[in-house]
């Protein structure tokens, strides 16, 4: 049964203070175009595979926004089936929110870089232009260069000289900084708010000579400066001496601003409690730490990330968050942030990961097998077809239809031969236009096998009677030596699936669009940086 809300009434649920999740069900891409402030993006194609770490307790009320189209309600459907029962479409989507005059954001992440934004001028984080710092790094002045992306973003460039240490842990470096008085510190990322954040961070611990990069990555290339490309050097680690200082340092902060520690015990209790009450407990140390050792039922968020991506995780804002590391130190930055950014129901684990385990409870190494929902009954509903099988269908051209319904990004890197693209949110309005022919056998693909199970039950539903799943996906069939073709060689929808950063693109005047818009951000705050 369809079950809608109108614009008012979801104003008055977001004014309430009430547990409610706000989920935009269109494409990255239109999420960054335009969207309704405070609504957690979740493309339709990712539902199954996020929504249980977003609305974790299946009796909260969820919104779905659509365009107005028909994805919103087959959305609501999809979350009704897989249990959420409180599940209503935005009445109009988009556009009738529009129409109202109600609040509306353009790009991603907005919440942290409008804080970043905050931050800045409200705490007058002291910047350093990259002329600047290139010419001090000329004259061989001591400079140490933190580079706060992740260790991904770090690896395809870096300002030259730069070291990796990811803004979660920056806490831990902040002993032996404080120890090198004479070095010039800079922290940096692609644009603001990570080394904002980052840089106030090693302020509010007592360093003076620390300074943001000015637009970060993208400043430097439009200074007309080079990026080192794939620095191979490793980080060296802080020392013990430092990471011992770290968790003083940690434990001032949480005195200072009141930030709530809970025990094992009553850790135990919020787990146990999980399918009542909202609930994100959160790990933020370095990938190799989580998957050497983790509690059990804990999300890998990166410290830096957590506080950049903060929309991309927390759905319902008035749910409990638990943060975790190894001892204390992460876990407090991270929720120093989280307050700051108004989140109430903040917490750490005293003693983190270590008094876990000290107490005899369960640690779980490895990446969690998280099954999509929905995905167990989708299988049963699908014949696979082994890659064997498919290679010789594709000998008769006429013979088979292909659809990959893995990103766009995965299709233009490598799909089977005269395959065409299709985002799985698109399925239903877009595929009786292109495949009319019901009878014509399709086998559907991604890279790992489960968006396209997915994939074929609904086209299964649909009336299509000769559909098959390609058995262990694209990946199977490149693990065979089949061959691959590359490029967005066959798209069936717009390619607006993922949202691509100007620093990969290498795009300087869409670099330059990104950072005017994300000063244009701060502009309530002051009048912005000189």
């Amino acid at each position: 049964m369809r079950e809608v809300i109108s614009c008012e009434a979801l104003r008055r649920l977001m004014d309430s203070g009430e547990d409610y999740a706000l989920l935009d069900i269109r494409e990255q891409g239109e999420y960054s175009g335009g969207h309704i402030r405070g609504a957690t993006s979740l493309p339709r194609a990712a539902i199954e595979f996020r929504i249980a770490e977003l609305v974790p307790v299946r009796f909260t009320p969820i919104v779905v926004v659509g365009d107005g189209g028909a994805r919103a309600g087959l959305a609501a459907e999809t979350i009704r089936g897989i249990g959420y029962k409180e599940t209503y479409e935005l009445a109009g989507g988009l556009p009738s929110w529009v129409e109202s005059g109600f609040p509306t954001a353009t790009g991603v992440n907005v919440p942290s870089k409008e804080f970043g934004e905050k931050v800045h001028l409200e705490e007058r984080v002291p910047e350093i232009e990259p002329e600047e710092l290139h010419r001090l790094a000329s004259q061989r002045e001591r400079i140490l260069i933190l580079d706060a992306r992740t260790p991904e973003e770090y690896r395809r460039f870096c300002i030259p000289g730069g070291l990796s240490v990811p803004g979660g842990d920056l806490i831990l470096w902040a002993g032996d900084l404080m120890r090198d008085p004479k070095a010039t510190v800079v922290v940096n990322c692609a644009g603001r708010t990570r080394s904002i954040i980052g840089t106030q961070t090693l302020r509010h611990l007592g360093l003076t000579n620390v300074f943001a990069l000015k637009n970060g990555t993208m400043g430097w290339l439009l200074a007309g400066l080079e990026l080192e490309l794939k620095p191979g050097r490793a980080t060296p680690a802080p020392s013990p001496s430092s990471r011992k200082e770290a968790e003083k340092l940690a434990s001032r902060v949480a005195q200072e601003e009141e930030i709530a520690r809970i025990s094992v015990s009553e850790l135990q209790a919020l787990l146990a409690g999980r399918e009542s009450r909202t609930l994100y407990p959160i790990d933020v140390r370095s990938s190799e730490e989580y998957l050497s050792g983790h509690i059990p039922g804990f999300l890998w968020i990166p410290g830096g990330q957590a506080v950049q991506r903060a929309d991309d995780y927390i759905a319902v804002r008035s749910g409990t968050i638990v943060f975790a590391c190894d001892r204390m130190a992460g876990a407090t930055m991270a929720a120093y942030w989280y307050k700051k950014m108004g989140f109430k129901n903040v917490c750490i684990l005293d003693g983190g990961v270590r008094a876990w385990g000290e107490n005899g409870l369960e640690i779980e190494r490895g990446r969690p097998a998280r099954r999509a929902l929905g995905l167990d009954r989708a299988s049963g509903r699908v014949r696979y077809i082994p890659a064997k099988e498919l290679a010789a269908l594709i000998k008769d051209p006429k013979g088979v239809s292909i659809l990959d319904v893995g990103t766009s990004a995965q299709y233009r890197s490598g799909h089977i031969p005269g395959a065409y693209w299709i985002s799985r949110g698109w399925l239903e309005e877009k595929i009786a236009a292109i495949l009319s022919d019901r009878g014509r056998p399709i086998v559907v693909t991604c890279p790992s096998g489960d968006p396209s199970t997915l994939a074929g039950a609904t086209l299964t539903e649909l009336g299509y009677d000769e559909v098959s799943v390609l058995e262990g996906g694209t990946e199977r069939w490149k693990s065979e030596g089949r061959p691959l073709e590359k490029g967005l060689t066959r798209p069936l929808a717009e390619a607006n699936d993922l949202v691509v950063s100007a620093s990969v693109t290498g795009d300087l005047q869409a670099m330059q669009r990104y950072l005017d818009w994300e000063i244009e951000l701060g502009r309530k705050y002051g009048k912005g940086p000189a």
